[in-house]
């Protein structure tokens, strides 16, 4: 049975929070070379056009996810993690879903973001769930450069 959880916006410098984060860095810094490390630490989630979420287990963090915005319609999926403990009841597919939810109300009409390749199988969960939310893969977008590494990734929302 999946336990049910709440998702809502959280502030990344929580006590709470602080352990997801430092998982999250430590598995990004530990899978891809400096290069095709893209996290953002939580000076950049909190950055004024970041909008931070956290999945809630009570009044314990279990996983969270931000949207950074890019402008002219477009956000960027960031800092998805869920706590290892965690992981199997569909925490991930929940804050993805929330996101497309938050970015649409915003008025963005593509999702983007940057994962690891498949050179990275400890990626591989994560870009299985995002093809299966309909993410297509497209070429680097902003300022990232093409990396054996990264995978990039794009969701229509007005589809």
């Amino acid at each position: 049975m999946t336990a049910r959880f709440d998702i809502r916006p959280a502030d990344p410098a929580s006590p709470a929070i602080r352990p997801l984060l430092e998982a999250h860095l430590t598995h990004t810094s530990h899978t891809s070379t400096p290069e095709a490390c893209h996290a953002l630490d939580l000076a950049g989630l909190q950055a004024a056009d970041i909008r931070f979420y956290a999945a809630y287990d009570g009044d314990v963090a279990v996983g969270c996810g931000a949207l950074k915005d890019l402008g002219a319609g477009r956000m960027e999926v960031k800092s998805v993690h869920v706590a290892s403990a965690a992981r199997g009841r569909g925490i991930a597919r929940a804050l993805m879903q929330r996101l497309h939810e938050v970015a649409a109300h915003s008025g963005a009409q593509v999702l983007l973001l940057e994962t690891g390749s498949d050179q990275l199988p400890p990626f591989d969960a994560a870009r299985a769930l995002y093809e299966r939310l309909g993410y297509q893969y497209c070429a680097p977008f902003g300022n990232y450069k093409a990396h054996p590494e990264s995978a990039f990734m794009r969701y229509d929302l007005a589809d």
